[in-house]
C-alpha cells in the first residue's frame, strides 16, 4: 500500500512522532489517519512506561502569579536533557501546570505525598456516612474506597482532572508528554503561596 507524504506530514503534525513511525502506523492501519493516530498514542504510552525511572538532571522551574499578585506558584519539572527542556511542548506543559496548581490547590504530587492524617480523616468521615446509610461489610468498604478515590482526585496533583480539560487527569497529560518527547519527565516539587490562606 502506498502512503502519500502529505498524510504522513499531517499525522506527524498531529502526534509529534517521527516520520518513519508515522509511515509505519499508517501502513499498519491501511492509511486511516485517525486509527494511525490512536496506534501511535498507544505505542507512545507503552514506551512512556518504560522510560519511568530513568535519571532526570535537567528541566525548568515554571511560575504563575495571579492577577492582583495575591496568589503565586512555583513548580519544578525535570527531564533527561536540556534539549527537551527547551522544547515548546515541555515549556508549555510547565507553564500550564503552574496555572493548574494555582487553580486546583493540590496537597501533594502523588498519593504518597498526601499526609496520612488527611487520608485517615477522609476514611473516618466516609465510614460514618456509610454507617448512617446502614451500609456494612463489602458495601461499606466499597463506599470508603470510592470516597478515597474522590478525595485523591481533589488533593493529589497526578489524580486531579486537568483544569482546562476535565476529562483528562494531570498524570495522563504527563505520560502523553513523556511519550511524545521520548524522555522521562518528573514533576518534582511545587510551592503555592496565597495571601490570607
Amino acid at each position: 500500500m502506498s502512503i502519500d507524504a502529505s498524510t504522513v506530514a499531517e499525522l506527524r503534525k498531529r502526534t509529534g512522532a517521527g516520520m518513519m513511525d508515522c509511515k509505519k502506523a499508517l501502513m499498519e492501519e491501511k492509511g486511516n489517519i485517525d486509527r494511525a493516530e490512536a496506534y501511535l498514542k498507544k505505542k507512545g504510552l507503552d514506551t512512556a512506561v518504560k522510560r519511568l525511572g530513568r535519571p532526570v538532571g535537567e528541566g525548568l522551574v515554571g511560575s504563575y502569579v495571579h492577577a492582583g499578585s495575591k496568589l503565586g506558584v512555583l513548580v519544578e519539572v525535570k527531564c533527561e536533557t536540556d534539549f527537551v527542556a527547551r522544547t515548546e511542548d515541555f515549556q508549555s506543559f510547565v507553564k500550564e501546570l503552574a496555572m493548574h496548581i494555582a487553580a486546583q490547590k493540590p496537597a501533594g504530587i502523588t498519593r504518597e505525598d498526601i499526609p496520612s492524617e488527611m487520608i485517615e480523616q477522609r476514611k473516618k468521615a466516609a465510614t460514618i456516612d456509610a454507617e448512617m446509610d446502614k451500609k456494612s461489610g463489602e458495601e461499606l468498604e466499597k463506599h470508603v474506597e470510592t470516597a478515597l478515590e474522590d478525595f485523591y482526585a481533589e488533593v493529589c496533583l497526578m489524580d486531579q482532572p486537568y483544569v482546562r480539560n476535565t476529562s483528562v487527569k494531570v498524570g495522563d497529560l504527563l505520560r502523553e508528554l513523556i511519550a511524545k518527547l521520548g524522555e522521562n519527565i518528573v514533576i518534582s516539587r511545587f510551592c503555592r503561596l496565597e495571601i490570607g490562606a
